[in-house]
C-alpha cells in the first residue's frame, strides 16, 4: 500500500521559514520523481518544486531563491525548505510521487503565512 505522509505545516509570520517533510512507503522511492504542489483557496493546484531520481530540481518562478527541495533516498523522504515566506504562499501543500503511469498524492499539509 502506497502512502505519502506530509508534515511540517503550520502558521508562520511573513519572512519566516518552515520545513515540510513527506515520508513515503510502499514504493521504490529512489525510482520516482518527487514533487511538492500547492493549492490556495479558489485557485488551481500548482507545481511548487520537483526533484528527479538523480537530484535535478525544478521550481516555480514564484519560489525560486526562497524554497529548496531535497530528497533522502535512504529515509524515503522528500523535503521542502521554505524561507522568506510571503502571505501569498498560504496554501495546502501536497506531496506527489510519479513513475510512468503511477501518480500518487499525499493528504496535504496546511501552510498559513500571516502576521
Amino acid at each position: 500500500q502506497v502512502q505519502l505522509v506530509e508534515s511540517g505545516g503550520g502558521l508562520v509570520q511573513p519572512g519566516g521559514s518552515l520545513r515540510l517533510s513527506c515520508a513515503a512507503s510502499g514504493i521504490i522511492f529512489s525510482r520516482v520523481l518527487m514533487g511538492w504542489y500547492r493549492q490556495a483557496p479558489g485557485k488551481q493546484r500548482e507545481l511548487v518544486a520537483a526533484v528527479s531520481t538523480y537530484g535535478r530540481t525544478d521550481y516555480a518562478d514564484s519560489v525560486k531563491g526562497r524554497f529548496a527541495i531535497s530528497r533522502d533516498n535512504v529515509k524515503n523522504t522528500v523535503y521542502l525548505q521554505m524561507n522568506s515566506l510571503k502571505p501569498e504562499d498560504t496554501a495546502v501543500y501536497y506531496c506527489n510521487a510519479k513513475y510512468f503511469t503511477f501518480d500518487h498524492w499525499g493528504q496535504g499539509t496546511h501552510v498559513t503565512v500571516s502576521s
